[in-house]
């Protein structure tokens, strides 16, 4: 009968670990299995993934083409109905009060909730995505779901041209210098 105590790995599975720098005995004796001096051989000495000796690299030698959306990806963080079940009831559940429950951690561009599991009680969430299945459970279980606006966090860089624009009228404008080259005549004789 096969019990933990007299479990063994089928023969074959494990290998005998290459003992290095045991002497010449070992059958890994003088050079360790490097072979003869070299970068490889000594200390240390290794070649990055694809190193060409200086030459130019496939990697850049090959053009570049095409797009990749992976630049504009957004990364939200998930949070599912269980982990919100822990709150009071009437609590109001926003970004503040997830990151002290440590539910949610590190950068990311927002929330998202998700219907994993059932709401006892009532909440206020404020949120930037939720799923349909994890509305209908919040508001049937007498909670209320709030869509956070991004926008009006981060200005916009037309609303920091209006700001500068908007000076007092008291204060001299700088003058503006004439684009327009002088013409100059020169006479030859």
């Amino acid at each position: 009968m096969m019990r933990l105590h007299n479990l063994r790995p089928r023969p074959g599975a494990r290998h005998r670990v290459k003992r290095l720098g045991c002497g010449e005995s070992s059958g890994h004796g003088k050079t360790s299995g490097k072979g003869h001096k070299g970068q490889k051989a000594r200390s240390g000495g290794s070649l990055r993934l694809g190193f060409e000796g200086g030459q130019m690299p496939l990697i850049r030698r090959l053009p570049k083409r095409g797009f990749n959306n992976a630049a504009f990806h957004r990364n939200y963080a998930i949070v599912n109905l269980t982990d919100l079940s822990e709150f009071k009831a009437g609590t109001t559940v926003n970004e503040q009060l997830l990151r002290e429950s440590k539910l949610v951690r590190g950068d990311f561009d927002g929330i998202k909730i998700l219907g994993d599991g059932e709401l006892k009680h009532a909440l206020k969430i404020e949120a930037d995505k939720v799923s349909e299945s994890a509305k209908a459970k919040i508001e049937k279980a007498g909670g209320t779901v709030t869509m956070r606006d991004r926008s009006a966090e981060k200005p916009t860089p037309a609303a920091e041209d209006v700001d500068q624009t908007s000076k007092p009228s008291g204060e001299a404008k700088p003058k503006k210098r004439s684009t327009s080259k002088a013409k100059t005549k020169t006479s030859r004789k």
